[in-house]
């Protein structure tokens, strides 16, 4: 009843905080005030338009925003997101581009489940689109999620990727964006040993901690400071009364956002005081770069305490994947199985979540499989975020994934690489 209190305490401070800033824009624009300008209240109405949108993106899911994507054919095609898997914990959505002849590559995105959406992915998607048939892991939000649906850690997320997998086929090719990577090279030999057609035919893993101890970090450190008891008395929570998943043990997102947000404090600080007074001033838009940031970055979602201890415990403590030692229900899922999937690694030179070295351990895992379906890529100069979004995705690393793909696709999949490498 204390957990769920907790929780229910940091929801009523949210919608306080909304609230103010609703009301501090209401009173501040009253018509009556614009007979006698002043610039405190142009400062409270534009400090009330801030702090409510602020509080009110937290708890919202964002919506792709994927409208239309340009093709080969030079026309824009109108693109609609389907659940193809309906799953209680996440759903397999494909994005179907209309009137558009089916593209020989079919990739499956993995998105991350840390704190985010899977629209956290949604530059990466944008610039796959015009060169795959596209599919995505969208996890939901456990505070959503009724008790009744039982648990959800590493190893379900593991048999939900398994399962992803077997639905479309030997001729998928596999990303996974950094959380899923070491879930995902999991799953990859699962399917290795106990359903080989089903494997897919490549799997790039994008700044994933494979082996976090490889090029320890922060994020890495955190894990080996802290003891699992202190985790679950300090983190975890049971959803409040004013959702479907009431009582559910869960990591929250405010508390996440909230340990995010500390990193940089004077950062978020100064980035919301211009945006105050951008508003001020009326040089602010609705989709200005502060607002796609932020509306994006504090929108977060719960995750089931139980797959944020075991990913934890089992992940970043005990370092079961990168010694080879994973289990599900009790059965070892060996890597080295992997013999005919290529893999691919990621990584970039500035990532300081991910750092170089603990995602190329994977390869080294592979004991199975020849150097010749091995590849790895370093990015100069590329933060984790760089890795999957921006120029340095877009203009480096999305080629270079492309061809990998194209590579791995066998004869039937005869159409170049990289046509819309530009794009």
């Amino acid at each position: 009843m204390r957990n769920m209190a907790t929780y229910d305490f940091m929801e009523t401070f949210r919608n306080t905080n909304q609230w103010l800033g609703a009301s501090a824009l209401s009173l501040a624009s009253y018509p009556l005030f614009s007979m006698v300008p002043n610039p405190a209240l142009q400062w409270m109405a534009a400090w009330g338009e801030v702090t409510e949108r602020t509080f009110q993106r937290m708890v919202v899911k964002p919506d792709w925003g994927i409208r239309t994507v340009t093709c080969e054919d030079g026309r824009d095609h109108l693109v609609n997101v389907e659940t193809v898997v309906d799953g209680a914990f996440g759903d397999l959505i494909h994005f179907n581009v209309s009137g558009r002849k089916k593209m020989p590559r079919k990739v499956l995105l993995v998105a991350p489940m840390s704190g985010h959406y899977a629209t956290l992915l949604r530059s990466t998607v944008v610039s796959l689109l015009p060169d795959c048939e596209l599919y995505v892991t969208d996890w939901h939000n456990a505070r959503d999620i009724a008790v009744s649906e039982g648990k959800f850690d590493i190893e379900d997320y593991t048999l939900y990727l398994v399962d992803f997998m077997r639905h479309l086929g030997p001729d998928t090719h596999v990303i996974a964006v950094c959380q899923p990577a070491p879930l995902t090279l999991a799953a990859t030999a699962y399917l290795a040993q106990e359903d080989p057609k089903a494997q897919p035919r490549s799997l790039t893993l994008i700044g994933g901690p494979i082996d976090p101890d490889a090029t320890p970090t922060d994020v890495t450190d955190f894990g080996n400071r802290v003891t699992m008891g202190q985790l679950e008395k300090t983190m975890i929570q049971r959803v409040g009364f004013k959702y479907k998943g009431v009582g559910r043990q869960v990591y929250p997102g405010l508390l996440q956002l909230a340990s995010f947000i500390s990193m940089n404090a004077d950062r978020h600080s100064q980035a919301f005081t211009d945006q105050i007074g951008r508003v001020a001033k009326g040089e602010a838009s609705d989709h200005d770069a502060h607002n796609r940031f932020y509306d994006e970055y504090l929108s977060v979602m719960d995750m089931t305490a139980e797959f944020y201890l075991t990913t934890v415990d089992r992940i970043f403590k005990k370092c079961e994947i990168a010694k080879n030692e994973f289990t599900i229900k009790g059965k070892h899922v060996d890597i080295g199985k992997i013999t005919t999937v290529a893999v691919k690694t990621v990584e970039g030179a500035n990532d300081d979540i991910s750092a170089p070295g603990q995602c190329i351990a994977a390869l080294n895992l592979c004991t199975g499989l020849p150097d010749s379906k091995k590849a790895s890529h370093v990015e100069p100069g590329a933060g984790h975020y760089g890795i999957f979004a921006g120029k340095s995705w877009r203009n480096n690393i999305r080629p270079l994934v492309l061809d990998f793909i194209h590579a791995n696709s066998g004869k039937a999949n005869a159409t170049p690489a990289n046509k819309n490498a530009a794009a």
